[in-house]
């Protein structure tokens, strides 16, 4: 059964562009180490919520926006070691790829599929 790693950040909206430069990179060296598929969500209808919304869990300002990712592997051991080849590709590095948002707010995990219709 395939695996997904899920991101959510709070990207400065005056950064899109930025922002997508630095995906297309990424999804670049992700899918040359084994990710089968990578989507990029640009934020157009997140509420706030009172007690939880992906606005609060990334403590988004008004000047940005909610970005919603995924990675999609063919299972969790092509992912390990596609993770371990990432992080290890000088292209992944800060000074050739910067994020152009505060990775400090940066949610993220790995989740094994358990539904794929």
């Amino acid at each position: 059964m395939s695996y997904v790693d899920g991101f959510v950040a709070a990207v400065p909206t005056k950064n899109k562009e930025q922002y997508i430069e630095h995906a297309k990179l990424s999804a670049l060296v992700f899918k040359e180490h084994g990710a089968l598929r990578i989507t990029e969500s640009w934020g157009d209808s997140v509420p706030d919520g009172d007690i939880t919304s992906f606005i609060r869990a990334v403590n988004c300002s008004e000047d940005e926006t909610v970005v919603f990712s995924s990675v999609i592997w063919p299972s969790k051991e092509v992912r390990d070691a596609g993770w371990e080849a990432i992080m290890n590709d000088p292209r992944m590095h800060p000074d050739q790829n910067p994020m152009p948002f505060d990775g400090k707010r940066l949610i993220y995990g790995g989740f094994d599929v358990i539904l794929e219709e």
